[in-house]
């Protein structure tokens, strides 16, 4: 007869899960590690992480008589889009598009709500078989270091670039946790490290985000720097961060172990197309309305509507397209300093190269007449010298 683990690691599969295992309800090992790494500030403005610092060191601190700690994993690999972008309006825009990259794991709907859907019919199942069974779903809102819960799962190991790496997923998957109060049997962690002497992640990116191996300052992580910050770019990192939009894949595009991951086949998380090959000057205009109907349901309203268009104009801005720059003359205007700031960096970068450069510094020096906001002030004048 089949024991529970294994009916419910069968029931994982069934629901579309890649990846299931079991850890116990123990302290995270890597807690000191994570304490360590907030107290050098490299968590950056990611307040939260603070705020529930000690939180993370138990995982009775989210389910209070946990006992076993269900691991799932989820195949999210899209290769890359190939096409004609397509305009939020869907469509096809009577002028020429300039496109930027969004990271995969953004490129379909939202997968928190994915998971919780899935993880919440793998505890109904569950309670069906046990009747005093409770639990609580966990996809990475709670204070859980859920890296640490999967190796000790046995899912796999840490990556120089601190993701979690599986020898046949490679590092393209979500994780998602099912902490119950049953006492299951738990799988042999995973011990071994397969990364050897290869240090091609730390390498490829532009940014210097690793001081160490399995050190990420998440201060210089383009992922971060696109996603989290709420203020400007700091200005010696907005080059290095190329035509991403919105979060960054170099790292695990470079890992050996993700160089033949299946692309997934799910049907819930097929790439839409207006992410995976985004028109960046029909983002560039869309209104706070707009902007909300767009991305509802997707990842990319995390930086809300200010961060996305500052990530927008920087992009246009290290890409210098002729074709942007009349979105970004009258960008230069929006209603947001954050996103006006970006736009007098750009055009700076379109006068560096002399493209059109009458009729940018009129459109700069017009709006420093009326310009109230300080650090946008300063964005104009370092753009015009």
């Amino acid at each position: 007869m089949r024991s529970l683990e294994e009916l419910l690691k069968a029931e994982a599969r069934r629901l579309g899960f890649d990846l299931v295992g079991i850890a116990p309800a123990v302290p995270p090992p890597g807690f000191p590690r994570f304490d360590q790494w907030l107290s050098r500030g490299q968590a950056g403005d990611m307040a939260y992480m603070e705020k529930h610092r000690d939180a993370r060191a138990d995982p009775k601190s989210v389910l209070a008589d946990v006992q076993s700690v269900i691991v799932v994993g989820l195949n999210y690999y899209v290769a890359d889009a190939h096409g004609v972008p397509i305009h939020p309006a869907n469509e096809t825009p009577a002028r020429p598009s300039v496109t930027g990259r969004v990271s995969r794991y953004a490129r379909m709907r939202d997968y928190h709500d994915l998971l919780r859907q899935r993880l919440k019919r793998l505890l109904d199942w569950l309670q069906e078989r046990v009747p005093d069974c409770h639990g609580r779903v966990v996809v990475d809102t709670a204070p859980l270091l859920e890296r640490d819960y999967a190796r000790l799962a046995g899912l796999g190991w840490f990556g120089k670039n601190t993701m979690l790496l599986n020898k046949y997923w490679g590092s393209w998957f979500f994780l998602g946790e099912l902490l119950v109060n049953v006492p299951l049997h738990p799988d042999p962690p995973h011990e071994a490290s397969h990364c050897g002497t290869c240090t091609a992640c730390l390498e490829a990116c532009p940014t210097g985000a690793f001081p160490e191996p399995r050190v990420l300052d998440a201060r210089r992580c383009i992922s971060y720097l696109t996603i989290e910050l709420r203020k400007p770019i700091p200005r010696e990192l907005r080059e290095q961060i190329g035509d991403w939009v919105f979060g960054c894949d170099i790292c695990q595009d470079v890992c050996p172990w993700n160089r033949k991951v299946p692309v997934t086949t799910d049907p819930e998380l097929q790439p839409w197309p207006m992410l995976a090959t985004p028109d960046l000057i029909a983002w560039l205009e869309l209104s706070p309305s707009r902007f909300r109907e767009v991305f509802r349901g997707t990842p990319l309203t995390r930086p809300r509507r200010a961060g996305l268009l500052r990530n927008v104009a920087i992009v246009l801005g290290n890409r210098r397209d002729p074709a942007a720059l009349p979105v970004l003359l009258r960008a230069l205007n929006d209603e947001e300093p954050l996103v006006r700031g970006a736009v007098a960096w750009a055009l700076g970068r379109y006068l560096h190269e002399n493209i059109q450069p009458d009729s940018i510094r009129q459109a700069l020096h017009a709006r420093l007449v009326v310009e109230e906001d300080g650090p946008v002030r300063e964005e104009i004048v370092q753009a015009l010298s």
